[in-house]
């Protein structure tokens, strides 16, 4: 499986402003997908303003991942927990990411 970690340096947080446990998103996704590409640009906006872990999965680089997504993409879990699919929503998605930050 195809992961890439992207990770924004500049974006400083004091210790007491970041969650208990790191949030990670995952994106679902497949070269060429411009759905996916507008998701990953939405995702990475609300990074800027909230540290977690990103996670693009190209499902082309596993075939149960193939088999599971087809052209259902992107999906984007957060967590682990199905959160988007075809569209993320830049404030519902920092809405999921503040309620983490705070629990």
């Amino acid at each position: 499986m195809c992961l890439c970690v992207f990770v924004v340096p500049d974006v400083r947080y004091r210790q007491s402003e970041m969650p208990d446990f790191m949030i990670q998103i995952d994106i679902y996704s497949r070269p060429g997908c411009h759905l996916c590409d507008e998701a990953k640009a939405v995702i990475e906006r609300v990074q800027r303003r909230f540290a977690f872990v990103l996670r693009v999965i190209d499902i082309e680089s596993d075939p149960a991942l193939e088999r599971e997504y087809g052209e259902q993409i992107p999906v984007v879990c957060v967590n682990g927990n199905k959160a988007f699919k075809y569209h993320v929503d830049e404030a519902e998605l920092e809405e999921k990411v503040k309620r983490l930050w705070k629990t």
